[in-house]
């Protein structure tokens, strides 16, 4: 393939790309969105296979067979509630690449000295050229390795192989920046004398500072920092683009870079937090602890026999999902409940906080899975003055987001924006215990006298209702 072609097929990629982020912040294109996406990944991977640079076509192959097929493996196997950990560690896949690919050319720019190689460098190199490049490896390099060690320790708190608390050493903020400072010097110290040691050693630092800085962090910040990690692997894969001249690489690395970066900051806005606060280390614990000393009051239990009767005779429904539906499955009957309602003339509408569940859009993606239809599904910002007129919510294993705690000063979630389902005139509270969410703090909607707890596996109240229906 002619160079005139590859760059026109790379043109109509990243075209391509841009039109699957397009398509991806809807849920009526989000179908269209992921095959455009696909469409520009074959045709990037055709076209650079074809191009007149490539060689070892069969190593390249051979690699991609068995890459592919474990994305297969993996893709059948995995459930919608570990997508979060699943995205995390294919950052890391980024992360090392680009650490790969960043010692790879900084081997072939630092030749032998005196061999033939070092010669025709030399003469067609110009001192610009080199440092520029040498900055890129640096870059690509240090990023990559970050990216790497923090999306393992992300996929790690994720899926409960490590503890969510955040790890407080002694100085840790100085540490952290003892190891970018140093990680700069050795940076320098590569680039003045073209040695592999101190990039060996930069890397190694890099790889601790990604681990330490993820560690630091909360689980109840993990959304966040899994945006944010997103964000790093596009960068990383962008500096990879600019070592080995490669236009698409750059754009796309561009593009994911970016909108991890808007990403993370929707997230911290809809949490109230700051980027940096969330850097320095977050709240969380052990994922939920049992409510003791904390109870502020007097709950009342109920059956799915009562909330079904209440529900029969109500004339608006909100539900607002959390984790706590996508571990249990429940997606399924609530679909069926919203269908039975809305045939009997109820207006049934979801709420769904910025930050519910893992991951962006996690909710979102499995009321799509379960047919749910995309027009009664509503962003808080949407239906927050909306709940003083409904007359029952359903909070479906949902915690923190409905926690009226965040309206109180010197909570840990003050300021935290929230679905403010207290407001509603029934609120039915789907729980396995009287546990805290993730974020460690007592949530006194329980205790109110409109709420009611309906404790048990949510799938299976929501089975009971359904049938009481």
């Amino acid at each position: 393939m002619s160079q005139g072609l590859l760059v026109a097929a790379y043109l109509i990629a990243a075209v391509l790309f841009i039109m699957s982020l397009a398509g991806l912040s809807k849920h009526e294109t989000a179908k269209a969105g992921n095959l455009y996406g696909i469409a520009g990944m074959i045709i990037a991977i055709v076209a650079t296979f074809a191009s007149v640079e490539m060689s070892g076509i069969t190593w390249l192959t051979g690699a991609m067979l068995v890459g592919a097929a474990i994305g297969v493996v993996l893709a059948l196997k995995v459930e919608m509630t570990e997508m979060p950990q699943l995205v995390a560690i294919l950052h890391s896949f980024v992360g090392l690449a680009a650490v790969l690919v960043g010692f790879s050319s900084a081997i072939a720019a630092h030749p032998e000295p005196g061999s033939a190689a070092a010669l025709a460098q030399t003469l067609t190199q110009s001192s610009v050229e080199k440092t520029i490049h040498d900055v890129e490896v640096f870059l690509g390099i240090f990023i990559g390795a970050v990216t790497f060690t923090g999306s393992v320790v992300a996929f790690g708190k994720l899926h409960g192989v490590m503890s969510s608390k955040p790890l407080s050493l002694p100085g840790k903020h100085f540490l952290n920046l003892g190891m970018v400072i140093a990680s700069i010097a050795l940076g320098a110290w590569y680039m003045q004398t073209g040695n592999m040691l101190p990039l060996v050693i930069m890397t190694f630092i890099a790889f601790v500072f990604g681990y330490h800085l993820v560690a630091a962090i909360g689980g109840a910040d993990m959304p966040v920092v899994v945006s944010m990690l997103n964000s790093y692997s596009g960068w990383a894969a962008a500096a990879a683009g600019f070592m080995l001249s490669n236009d698409l690489l750059i754009i796309t690395g561009a593009l994911v870079g970016s909108s991890g970066a808007i990403l993370s900051y929707i997230m911290c806005k809809g949490m109230n937090r700051s980027f940096i606060s969330v850097i320095l280390g977050g709240f969380g614990t052990e994922g939920g602890t049992m409510a003791g000393d904390g109870e502020v009051g007097e709950y009342h239990e109920t059956t799915a026999e009562d909330v079904a009767d209440m529900l029969n005779g109500a004339k608006s429904v909100i539900i607002t999902p959390g984790y706590g539906m996508a571990v249990a499955q429940a997606q399924y009957p609530i679909a069926d409940i919203t269908k039975k309602l809305r045939d009997k003339g109820i207006d049934v509408r979801f709420g769904i906080h910025p930050v519910a569940g893992r991951l962006p859009g996690h909710m979102n993606v499995l009321l799509a899975e379960a047919k749910v239809p995309y027009d009664v599904v509503m962003e808080m910002d949407e239906i927050n003055d909306d709940f003083g007129d409904t007359d029952v919510v359903l909070v479906i294993g949902a915690n923190d987001t409905v926690n009226p705690a965040a309206k109180e000063p010197g909570s840990p979630i003050a300021g935290m924006p929230v679905l403010h389902v207290w407001e509603a005139e029934n609120v039915i509270v789907f729980k396995r215990s009287m546990a805290t969410g993730y974020a460690g703090v007592q949530n006194p909607l329980f205790f109110n006298d409109n709420s009611k707890m309906l404790f048990g596996d949510a799938k299976d109240s929501v089975d009971n209702i359904l049938k009481a229906l």
